[in-house]
This record gives C-alpha cells, sequence and structure tokens, in this order.
C-alpha cells in the first residue's frame, strides 16, 4: 500500500492472544487491535473485557489469510503480532525439530499467515531458546524472503520498567523501512522493584484471600511448606532450612543446582520469572518477600504489568486459581507490549509521511 499523512491510523491482529497482555499494551499506545484468536476458552471474558475486541476461538492452524484480511479496514498500516506457545523452546523441555508437532508447528502456521495476508508489519514475541531451532531460522528467512526489514533481539526485561527478570526474544518486522525497539528506559539504578510493584496490598495469610479482591488470593500451604517458607529468607533458599526440612531429593548429590525452587523473593529488586505456577511455593522462587505465603493471583498479574482494575473473571463467577494463573503466567507482559507499540509507532510516523 502507499502510504501519505492520512493513511497512518494502526491495527493490528493479535494472533495466540491469550487473555490479552500484549493486545493491553499496543490498546495503551493507540494501536487498534481488531480481534484476537486464541483456543482456550478461558481468556475469553478477560480478553473482551479489558480490550473492547472480539475473541475468536479457533485454533490458528484453522485460519486461512481470507479470515484475517476483512478484519482490517482500508487505508491502515497492518500489524500482525504472535505469541506462538513456546514449550517447545522452553530449556525444561527436550525437543527435536519436526514442522509435524503441533506446538513446535505453530510459528510455522504464523509465518504461513504471514504469507498470506503480506501485513506492513509483524511482532513475534518468545522465549529466547527458540532461537536455537531450525524454525525460528525458517521464520525469519520467510519474512526476508517476503520483502521484510527484520530486527531481533532478547530483551531483558527491567530494561523497560518491567518489574521481573524477564528475558524474552522481541521480534519487529517490517515492509515499510527499517524497524527496532526504542531504546531501554531503565538501569540497574532505576529497575522497577516487587515492593514498588505489590507493596502497597494488604497483607493476607495463606489459603485466604481479599474480601475486597477477589484475585487477592493465596494457597493453602501444607504443614511442612509452612515450616519452610517461616525458615526461608527473601533471595535465600532451602539451603538456608534445618536438615529436615529438606525434601528428600535436593539431599542427594548435586541438589544445589535447584536453589530456585522454595524461595522467597527480595522487596528491592526485580522478581524471578512470573510462570504458569507462580502461586505455588514449591515451584520457584515465589514466596512472598515478608508474609508467610506464595505470591496471591493479584501479586502475579501486578508482576506481569497487567493494570490492578485488570478482571480476569466476571462478577459473580468463582475464582479458579490453575486458570488464572494460567492466564497471567502465559501472557506477554502488558508492558512488553506497550514498549512494542511505541516502537512500531515511532516507526510507522518515521516512514509514513512520504519521505
Amino acid at each position: 500500500m502507499t502510504h501519505t499523512q492520512n493513511t497512518c491510523r494502526i491495527a493490528a491482529i493479535d494472533l495466540f492472544c491469550g487473555a490479552g497482555g500484549l493486545s493491553h499494551g499496543l490498546i495503551s499506545e493507540s494501536i487498534v487491535v481488531r480481534a484476537g484468536f486464541d483456543i482456550d476458552k478461558t481468556c475469553k471474558y478477560a480478553y473482551e473485557e479489558n480490550n473492547d475486541a472480539p475473541y475468536i476461538i479457533k485454533d490458528v492452524s484453522d485460519v486461512k489469510g481470507q479470515d484475517i484480511q476483512p478484519l482490517f479496514r482500508d487505508n491502515e498500516v497492518r500489524v500482525l503480532a504472535g505469541c506462538a506457545p513456546c514449550q517447545p523452546f522452553s530449556k525444561y523441555t527436550q525437543g527435536k525439530d519436526n514442522k509435524e508437532d503441533q506446538k513446535w508447528g505453530m510459528l510455522y502456521e504464523f509465518s504461513r499467515l504471514i504469507g498470506e495476508v503480506l501485513p506492513e508489519i509483524v511482532t513475534m514475541e518468545n522465549v529466547p531458546q527458540v532461537t536455537r531451532h531450525n524454525v525460528y531460522s525458517d521464520f525469519k528467512k520467510h519474512l526476508e524472503n517476503k520483502g521484510y526489514n527484520v530486527w531481533a533481539e532478547v530483551v531483558f526485561c527491567p530494561d523497560y520498567g518491567i518489574p521481573q527478570k524477564r528475558y524474552r526474544l522481541v521480534l519487529l518486522a517490517s515492509r515499510i523501512g527499517e524497524i527496532k525497539l526504542i531504546p531501554p528506559t531503565h538501569d540497574v539504578n532505576t529497575y522497577k522493584t516487587v515492593e514498588e510493584t505489590i507493596g502497597h496490598l494488604p497483607n493476607l495469610k495463606h489459603g485466604s484471600k481479599s474480601s475486597e479482591d477477589p484475585l487477592h488470593i493465596s494457597s493453602k500451604l501444607s504443614d511442612l511448606n509452612f515450616k519452610r517458607i517461616k525458615a526461608s529468607r527473601p533471595n535465600g533458599s532451602w539451603l538456608d532450612w534445618d536438615k529436615d526440612l529438606v525434601a528428600a531429593c535436593h539431599k542427594k548429590e548435586g541438589r544445589q543446582t535447584y536453589r530456585s525452587v522454595y524461595g522467597r523473593m527480595g522487596w528491592d529488586s526485580p522478581s524471578p520469572t512470573v510462570t504458569t505456577q507462580f502461586t505455588g511455593f514449591g515451584n520457584g522462587r515465589f514466596g512472598h518477600p515478608e508474609q508467610d505465603r506464595a505470591l496471591s493471583l493479584r501479586e502475579g498479574a501486578l508482576l506481569q504489568t497487567f493494570p490492578q482494575d485488570y478482571r480476569f473473571v466476571a462478577p459473580g463467577d468463582p475464582v479458579v486459581v490453575k486458570h488464572v494463573a494460567k492466564m497471567i503466567g502465559n501472557a506477554v507482559p502488558v508492558d512488553l507490549g506497550k514498549v512494542i507499540g511505541k516502537s512500531i509507532k515511532k516507526h510507522v510516523e518515521e516512514n509514513c509521511n512520504g519521505n
């Protein structure tokens, strides 16, 4: 398309959109999100309630370019965004490059849709490990062959004001010029801390929930894990405990490799990476810095930079901790979505005026 001053409206379609972290960030930067696609029915309420865009329950492998094209409007810069499921690329899983594998194949399906739609801009976010596999090099090569300028780097989220030590690969590609992510906005002296992010929330005992916020709810600890968390210190590990509290599997040779489980986070630095398991004390350094419990759902959402008024569950519906924790842990941090949105806006402003 030919770009002029009057055709610089930006609109996006969010594939693998989940509960809407990326979409919400883009919308915050005045990028219109036309729709989100995903197969997880539990995310539909959260996505539509907070983002004013339809949530289309459809497997991306069944989506065709002709399904996406009509969602865009004439004379707008089209963005196709996607965070394909990252489980196959995790350091915790083993996998072979296999185009037939359903989860590995999602990035190939994203690539196929890019070829069918040919949007002006593409963005993709994933775990850094994806770059080690053929699926990623194939994805990047396909973009270049279609005439895209491609930028991709591993981003350390605290460099952009996100209060967790999360590394993510961010890829931006454009058919209208060179594109890149905006420069970092923070450094080690200005990183946003756990205390700044969740320190204002009311105290909570394990196994209880706030009367004011149904998402400020903490999973109940077993008697043994309650003793363990009481013996834990911020930024410490189970190596600080008395031997009778240490799990049998950690007493074996090589046990020091697993220091990150059963830990408390510290107040004065960003949190560890928030995963779908953040409500469990034994699943990582997800112990509250002071209170004897694991993180609440609301605390995990805030560390993922969702606004405090972001609604994950319809009023009156029960809060299923497992479902909401999965929505939160799988999300693109909203503020990373904002950074991507700012970068796209800056790029379009520089290249969409006929220069």
